[in-house]
């Protein structure tokens, strides 16, 4: 099979980094014109050269810009008015229970995890109707079928996504657009590595052996037994926004080594 995005569009939010970044080059090595986005327009523009580097011919551009408020997203799509296909890629975790959690961060999570796929695909859906055709996927996490007690307002975040892609599927139903959620486990992006080094530093480790350690220890019912790469998850991306996929709408696709426990 072989993914073909030329003459589409896509646009990944959050991708000059991690998971987001393999997921664009991903899209951009399938032949997609593709945008990224990032806070600043330094990181757009490494997240670019870092694309081509791999994908020399690939059509890329990028926008800064916050999209974790409404402000922020406003003026996005006054700079990208419409896309083929859209990524939403961008969230943050971090440890937390229900008492060590207060209000600002619950909501901080609720804005930046949830609001910010909910405005981008308000704003871009329309379109992909009107031309009968297009993907939606939402960037979800194990976490929101298997809750971490420890990571609460995080995995209240993902539950949501997987809740809003799943209604949004169904109200385009029969328009030519699928949406979708992706389901990554523990995963070596950049984030991970930043939150591992030390320890790892400190223990003689490398961060994939510590990473390793922490999914047998936290995630005993992996199946492969390791953390899974940003280019395993971008995939799973990939494909979910093929021409290839059109029969794929409202699932939930993990790519989480099997630790979610379900043959469904």
């Amino acid at each position: 099979m072989k993914i073909d995005l030329s003459g589409k569009t896509a646009l990944v939010s959050a991708s000059t980094a991690g998971i987001g970044l393999a997921i664009a080059t991903g899209l951009a090595g399938s032949g997609a014109e593709t945008i990224v986005n990032g806070r600043t327009q330094e990181a757009v523009d490494r997240a670019i050269a870092t694309i081509r580097e791999t994908a020399p011919d690939a059509k890329v551009s990028g926008v800064a810009g916050d999209l974790g408020s409404r402000a922020g997203v406003d003026a996005f799509v006054k700079a990208i008015q419409s896309t083929d296909i859209l990524v939403n890629n961008l969230g943050f975790f971090g440890p937390g229970d229900l008492f060590s959690t207060d209000d600002e961060e619950w909501e901080r999570y609720f804005q930046i995890n949830v609001m910010s796929g909910v405005r981008l695909t308000r704003h871009y859906l329309r379109g992909m109707m009107e031309r009968k055709w297009g993907r939606v996927v939402f960037l979800s996490s194990e976490s929101g079928l298997n809750i971490p007690p420890d990571m609460l307002a995080y995995s209240f975040s993902k539950t949501a996504q997987l809740g809003i892609a799943r209604g949004i599927a169904k109200f385009a139903a029969g328009s030519g657009v699928t949406v979708n959620s992706v389901l990554p486990g523990p995963t070596l992006s950049d984030g991970v590595r930043e939150m591992l080094a030390d320890a790892a530093k400190s223990e003689g480790k490398t961060i994939e052996q510590k990473l390793n350690e922490f999914v047998l220890a936290t995630r005993g019912s992996s199946i492969i037994q390791r953390a899974a790469s940003t280019e395993e998850v971008a995939n799973m991306v990939v494909y979910a926004c093929s021409k290839q996929a059109s029969a794929t709408t409202g699932a939930a696709l993990r790519v989480d080594g099997g630790i979610v426990d379900t043959i469904a």
